[in-house]
């Protein structure tokens, strides 16, 4: 055992250590003066274990943190289709979206694949728990989302023949990278 551990009482401590002599253990724990930092970023918590104060990420990573959110959008007890609703709901719309554009009717199956990533962005922001659907921090996932579905809204409502909107200044912008006019 190392010196700075060992003690002249002989008292064991918390971990297998030796308390010094006339420094009891807190609560079964090395008292704050004998705790190591290991990291810059670690210090002391209540019961005297080092525990991380940042969010700074480790140099390696043992774990992965789940999404805030990402737990099951149902009971525990429930049919695993049922627990994960949401993400299951969005790649439902998105699939049928697929499947009208693959039968000809590439307007109507493109908005439904926006429309779907915009549910899943309102049901990121309105649900706690949205299970699968939940990639990222919250903040992101809407973010990410919410302008997928808007651009792909976007894009089929403006595709041709006989868009339904008409952006003025998309015109002269193609005009002069596209035409030779």
């Amino acid at each position: 055992m190392p010196a700075e551990h060992q003690a002249p009482s002989g008292q064991q401590a918390a971990g297998g250590h030796e308390a010094p002599a006339g420094r009891e253990s807190l609560g079964g724990h090395e008292s704050p003066e004998d705790l190591t930092v290991r990291d810059p970023v670690s210090a002391p918590d209540a019961e005297g274990r080092p525990r991380r104060v940042t969010r700074r990420f480790p140099l390696f990573t043992k774990d992965t943190a789940r999404p805030e959110g990402g737990g099951r959008a149902a009971p525990g007890d429930a049919p695993a289709p049922a627990r994960q609703w949401p993400v299951l709901a969005v790649l439902g719309l998105t699939g049928l979206g697929l499947l009208v554009t693959a039968f000809g009717q590439f307007r109507f199956g493109t908005l439904l694949i926006g429309v779907a990533l915009l549910a899943g962005g309102a049901m990121r922001w309105l649900l706690p728990g949205v299970g699968m659907l939940a990639v990222r921090s919250r903040f992101t996932d809407i973010v990410t989302y919410g302008l997928l579905g808007t651009v792909i809204v976007l894009l089929a409502l403006m595709a041709q023949p006989n868009p339904l909107l008409q952006i003025p200044f998309l015109k002269d912008t193609l005009h002069f990278t596209v035409t030779n006019e």
